[in-house]
């Protein structure tokens, strides 16, 4: 289908994210056309053509909208008419505290849903290259498997840097997670950088005996194995996983990531036998990533090991690190805060090719992007969710709100949702807050403040505006 019509808006790919930019263009009152490629073109990992398909886990993690950011980002899409988060509540199965699903039942309900909608027509064609030039609002949600035909013209539009097509990520953990009667901050010689102090890494040192039980231990542990699809990809020599490199020997790490050279031990005034630096991760100061510390770990293996290391032992991770094929933007170089390409503003991306990791953060982003795109068609204001909502730190997030430096293990990477995205909450009692009243308060912060941004947004209140694509009368059938 090549249609012209002005109104319009295009959605590439039909997974999480696609399948939500779609229902919240419909639902705004505005056509739209979903292209899917399956079963025309199937992909590796993905094994019917229904929309929607959830190709890993089952598990759209935790469901405590104040004790987890994940279930607080749960909350907030479903005040936003999600239809994923409505086919996941229809669809669940008993998974504890978690939201798990009957993928089968909610591939198909997703799918049905669509079908539906009469401001909703299904494409199934791949969109080899760019979307043609006559397609003036275009949405691109073709996640970590972007057809390489796509994925090589957004490198031919942006450069060769633009696209990572192997995710290299090393563990992040909460700062004030960190034991820092055990570290302290300091650059190595010293040295400022760019932008900064002299002290702008936090160092965890090792002694002779600790270095070699970790590198022990490291050796050891349960490493995860790569998808079949992802075998064929290798290894860059800059990205090695820690684990690889301390097969080479024992040495090797202490020449590598973990030289503790031009640092000071300011409890012991000498230089330790081994270093881990952590580096800043978010504007907020809030987040560290272990340097240089990409990993292939299974994830209990890494909390269990890397907790080994001086002042990391009571660390809260909110990412864990590992390797794997992927496909994702230098968002924060690429987009605009309203996730359209610099380079070419008619194409808006959304879902895991942004940089974002994890179902609903990718469902989230087509969200945003499907409002962002529907408020532009309808010459609505583009108004961004407050970064104090899971929605808003997200988008943060992969805008403009990860420190990024002149070193390959300082590239932007993908991220879950986690409360150290999101602003601190000022303590008005002057005393200070536990962690479980910091995550309350910052939930109950959120909610409050997206509630304010869906009144104002658009013409009308969240449940009128719902409405109106059934009232408007469209009808895309012929494009």
């Amino acid at each position: 289908m090549r249609g012209s019509d002005n109104r319009i808006i295009h959605v590439v790919g039909g997974g999480l994210a696609g399948s939500e930019a779609a229902w919240q263009i419909a639902r705004a009152g505005v056509p739209v056309v979903l292209h899917e490629m399956r079963p025309v073109r199937p992909t590796e990992a993905h094994a019917t053509d229904r929309l929607a398909e959830l190709v890993c886990s089952n598990s759209f993690r935790a469901d405590d909208p104040e004790g987890n950011a994940v279930g607080l980002l749960h909350a907030e899409m479903r005040r936003c008419g999600s239809i994923v988060m409505a086919a996941a509540d229809r669809n669940q199965v008993p998974a504890g505290g978690a939201l798990a699903v009957d993928r089968d039942g909610f591939a198909a309900d997703v799918t049905a849903a669509l079908e539906a909608e009469p401001l909703i027509r299904i494409e199934r064609e791949e969109i080899a290259g760019l979307p043609p030039a006559d397609w003036d609002s275009v949405i691109v949600a073709t996640g970590p498997l972007t057809s390489p035909a796509l994925a090589q013209a957004i490198v031919d539009l942006t450069g060769t840097d633009s696209l990572a097509f192997f995710d290299a990520i090393a563990p992040i953990v909460h700062k004030d997670s960190i034991d820092m009667s055990r570290a302290w901050f300091q650059s190595r010689y010293d040295k400022p950088g760019p932008g900064g102090t002299g002290a702008d890494y936090i160092n965890c040192p090792l002694s002779k005996e600790e270095y070699a039980a970790f590198i022990d231990a490291l050796l050891a542990a349960d490493k995860t194995e790569f998808h079949e699809w992802e075998k064929a990809t290798p290894y860059f020599e800059g990205c090695l996983p820690i684990e690889v490199m301390a097969a080479r020997g024992p040495e090797t790490l202490r020449f590598g990531p973990m030289k503790p050279v031009g640092l000071t031990d300011p409890n012991t005034g000498k230089r330790p036998w081994a270093v881990v630096q952590l580096r800043q991760d978010n504007a907020l100061g809030t987040l560290y990533n272990i340097v240089g510390f990409q990993t292939k770990l299974k994830h209990s293996e890494q909390k269990r090991v890397f907790r080994m290391i001086p002042g990391l032992q009571n660390a809260v991770f909110a990412r864990l690190g590992g390797i794997h094929r992927n496909t994702f933007l230098d968002s924060p170089k690429l987009l605009d805060r309203s996730l359209r390409l610099r380079a070419e503003p008619r194409l808006r991306f959304a879902g895991q090719v942004t940089g974002v990791e994890g179902y609903v953060e990718s469902a989230a982003m087509g969200i945003l992007a499907g409002r962002f795109a529907a408020a532009e068609r309808l010459g609505h204001p583009i108004g961004e969710p407050p970064p104090t909502t899971a929605l808003g730190a997200l988008l943060g997030h992969i805008t403009g709100g990860h420190i990024s430096g002149q070193s390959a293990d300082a590239a932007f990477q993908p991220m879950n949702v986690n409360f150290g995205l999101f602003p601190p909450v000022e303590d008005v009692r002057g005393g200070r807050r536990g962690r479980k009243e910091r995550k309350q308060a910052i939930a109950r912060r959120a909610l409050a403040d997206l509630e304010r941004w869906l009144g104002t947004e658009g013409d009308g209140p969240p449940d009128e505006r719902h409405l109106q694509p059934r009232e408007a009368g469209l009808d895309i059938a012929t494009g």
